[in-house]
């Protein structure tokens, strides 16, 4: 199993997905570079992908500093060890803040082992993280992907990356996930690069970066 960890497993992955798909070469001469954003593994990451989804970078942003003022570091231990309202003080949602503490929660006491999961098939390490209530697939795969290192992993439900397959390769609607699926299976085992990939490409054909991760 590939893990990526540097710039150079990118361009392995990009080389290696030109050889499996050359559709993808022109592809990746026009996305430009293609970005890394790994995060340490653990509680903190998780988190802020957590906090970062369906509002704006700001929002996200300003989220986050209240956060770090209150907790210092943003550990599962300082999540769990807040008084009950504290999600109020840092402007999370309800839904956000309780699924935060369901993971402090589960690594507190020991029931998820968030470092661990970068070692796993891709598969059990989703069924690990979706098993908590409030983690999503797109939330799981996001973590694996710019936390653990996952080499293979495409997360089909990711509106950017339907539209950016979509604009890529001809279709008039933006592919839904299971035809988005059919798509990616030939990437393997680099689907975490080519969902870098069409990332970039996104950014440069919209001028908007989609990444979830900064």
């Amino acid at each position: 199993m590939h893990i990526i960890r540097d710039e150079d497993d990118i361009r392995q992955g990009l080389a290696a997905l030109v050889e499996l798909d050359p559709r993808l070469r022109q592809i990746v001469l026009e996305a430009g570079p293609v970005p890394l954003r790994l995060r340490e593994p653990g509680f903190e990451g998780l988190a802020h992908i957590i906090v970062s989804q369906v509002v704006s970078r700001a929002s996200a942003d300003a989220i986050w500093g209240r956060m770090m003022a209150r907790l210092g570091r943003v550990t599962a231990e300082a999540y769990a060890g807040q008084e009950p309202d504290a999600w109020r003080v840092f402007g999370l949602s309800r839904i956000k803040a309780d699924t935060l503490a369901r993971v402090a929660d589960a690594v507190v006491e020991g029931r998820i082992d968030l470092h661990s999961l970068s070692t796993e098939h891709p598969e059990k390490a989703l069924s690990e993280l979706t098993s908590i209530k409030g983690i999503g697939p797109w939330t799981a795969e996001v973590y694996l992907m710019f936390c653990g290192g996952h080499a293979d992993v495409f997360p089909v439900g990711d509106v950017a990356l339907q539209a950016a397959v979509g604009m890529a390769f001809g279709h008039e609607v933006r592919p839904l996930p299971k035809l988005l699926a059919r798509e990616a299976a030939v990437w393997a085992p680099w689907r975490s690069v080519a969902a870098r990939l069409f990332w970039a490409y996104y950014a440069v054909k919209t001028r908007r970066d989609a990444l979830p991760i900064d």
